[in-house]
């Protein structure tokens, strides 16, 4: 790791007082233009003795501004010190996480995957617009049935077209021949450019798309794509369960990602991230946002500097060995509760790498399901899986618990 190491918490708070203090303060400075100040002191309170000790909710009540992008031109000075952070976050991510080259990339802290999804869709077709001369209706969104439905938004809200990617039922893998079937139809119906999106773990099975069965379908048609992955339940913890992965940034077709730190690393929520390369942010430039320094390259616009202050905490409170070992605890977890229904014959669906396990809906009765808060594929009578999220909170007790009612059923049934 180039950047990332874990830091004590004093440190950590020093660094941030630091930060902080090289923002602009709006109880002290004389600050007349800006239309926005720190949290309301009649509710949220500035000298609570706690904060001292407390530096991401410090940040919150400071209220720093994150609009725009920092990875990009420039930005508005008066949040420079925690914008600084940002930056640090974001190269942890891109070079240490995905092994992106140094200062190769742009990128923000967005509000959510959803967010971060559409911003790769918008930046891929305004790139498409702007190099080709494309069409909108010439440009076309190409994922997999299982993917997040923030992809059909972004569909919706950019007027592009989704040709979903039909997936085998039992090991939710990309079927090649239905994918060529689907990219042939796209093509007689007009498209020449496609934005794919290939999943890092989906958010009902935690299944993990081959971006190569994408890549390899549309380059031997020699069509022009550009490719994103969505990463944003399996970023933080697919790179360390599987150590040999290559869906990152060594691989030159990898254009864009997402990650969602309010999942696995337990942001508060309204935190994800955008990451891409170097020459693509730039095609979403609002040249109207005059009166923001540095303007403005992002979905959002402005966006709490306290979302980074919490990322950067986390990550750095732990390191990557800390980190390592906590994605490997819950890979234990999981293993474990696997092994259970495997003796009781309950049909399931896990990828190896990944913390989620959804099971067939014939061996879990819904008022089972209901009890444990299981989630289902689909609310209504045809859902056919429910998941469950082995997650920090879910501890081997509380599986157990549904383990053995489990063995009761089966008795019962019996």
């Amino acid at each position: 790791m180039k950047y990332w190491k874990k830091l004590p918490h004093r440190e950590l708070q020093e660094r941030i007082e630091k930060a902080l203090e090289e923002n602009v303060d709006f109880e002290r400075d004389v600050s007349l233009g800006y239309p926005a100040s720190k949290l309301d002191d009649k509710v949220f309170y500035s000298d609570a003795p706690f904060l001292k000790d407390a530096p991401t909710l410090k940040t919150y009540v400071a209220n720093p501004n994150h609009i725009g992008c920092h990875t990009y031109g420039t930005s508005e000075k008066a949040f420079s010190g925690t914008q600084e952070i940002e930056r640090e976050v974001l190269r942890v991510l891109a070079v240490d996480f995905f092994k992106m080259e140094d200062e190769q990339f742009d990128g923000y802290i967005a509000t959510g995957g959803t967010e971060a999804n559409i911003q790769a869709m918008w930046v891929f077709r305004n790139y498409f617009r702007r190099h080709f001369e494309a069409r909108t209706e010439e440009i076309c969104l190409l994922a997999s049935e299982d993917t997040h439905y923030s992809i059909p938004k972004g569909s919706n809200v950019l007027s592009m077209d989704l040709y979903p990617a039909p997936v085998k039922f039992d090991n939710r893998e990309l079927d090649p021949e239905a994918l060529d079937k689907v990219i042939d139809k796209a093509i007689k119906d007009g498209k020449k450019y496609f934005i794919v999106v290939a999943n890092m773990a989906t958010t009902m099975f935690g299944s993990v798309d081959d971006p190569d069965v994408y890549t390899e379908a549309l380059e031997k048609r020699g069509l022009n794509y550009k490719l994103h992955i969505d990463g944003a339940y399996g970023g933080f913890i697919y790179p360390f369960s599987n150590l040999q992965s290559k869906i990152n940034f060594s691989n030159p077709k990898i254009d864009s990602m997402t990650i969602d730190a309010h999942k696995m690393l337990q942001a508060p929520y309204g935190t994800g991230v955008y990451i891409c390369r170097k020459g693509l942010i730039e095609n979403v430039l609002t040249k109207e946002a005059e009166y923001v320094e540095g303007m403005d390259l992002t979905l959002c616009g402005s966006r709490s500097g306290a979302n980074a202050i919490a990322v950067y905490m986390i990550l750095f409170t732990y390191g990557p060995y800390g980190w390592y070992e906590k994605i490997s605890v819950l890979q234990m977890r999981t293993d474990w509760f696997c092994k259970q229904l495997d003796q009781l014959k309950v049909k399931y669906f896990r990828n190896e790498h990944m913390n989620i396990v959804t099971i067939d809906s014939s061996s879990i009765p819904s008022e089972l399901a209901l009890k444990y808060d299981l989630v289902p594929e689909q609310h209504n009578e045809n859902n056919k899986w429910y998941k469950v999220v082995i997650m920090d909170h879910v501890e081997i007790d509380d599986l157990m618990k549904l383990v053995d009612t489990l063995k009761e059923t089966e008795k019962t049934d019996a």
